[in-house]
């Protein structure tokens, strides 16, 4: 019955901002609710207020004592929803396949069916000795996607 009402609210402030959506909520044994959010755009401090406002303010404290926290998703948490990557064309992103296949390339194209990863390697010349720097490319189906990270650089 809590989980439903939460949920509820939850889902009304989400249809408020379009450009928000679930990653991630549960409701723990000690009665904290955890909401974890992404935006196509990013998450401000003030999409994770609205978001805990329109839960908490709805909620009656003397009926039912809760904690609530409402957080984004972290940078070096995994993609999880196909919506995720289109924010990151152009980052370098960490892709583990279900096969056990492990890529690593800068995110190129995103499509409805899945990614395709672009990075750069050295091979051998075909003719006589040395490498050469040849630009490789994967396709992935989102299926395929085991997880996927973000690649951040300092």
């Amino acid at each position: 019955m809590f989980k439903d009402t939460v949920k509820e609210l939850l889902d009304k402030a989400l249809n408020e901002r379009k450009g928000l959506f679930l990653i991630d909520f549960e409701i723990l044994s000690d009665n904290t609710i955890r909401v974890i959010l992404d935006g196509d755009n990013g998450v401000l401090v003030e999409d994770c207020m609205f978001v805990s406002r329109a839960i908490e303010h709805n909620l009656d404290r003397e009926e039912q004592d809760f904690s609530l926290e409402v957080t984004s998703s972290g940078a070096t948490s995994p993609l999880v929803f196909p919506r995720q990557y289109n924010k990151h064309i152009g980052r370098n992103l960490e892709v583990k396949t279900n096969e056990g296949d492990k890529f690593e390339g800068q995110l190129a194209e995103v499509t409805e069916e899945g990614i395709v990863l672009k990075w750069k390697a050295r091979e051998p010349k075909p003719v006589g000795k040395g490498k050469v720097t040849v630009t490789k490319e994967a396709a992935i189906a989102f299926s395929d996607i085991k997880e996927a990270k973000v690649k951040i650089k300092f």
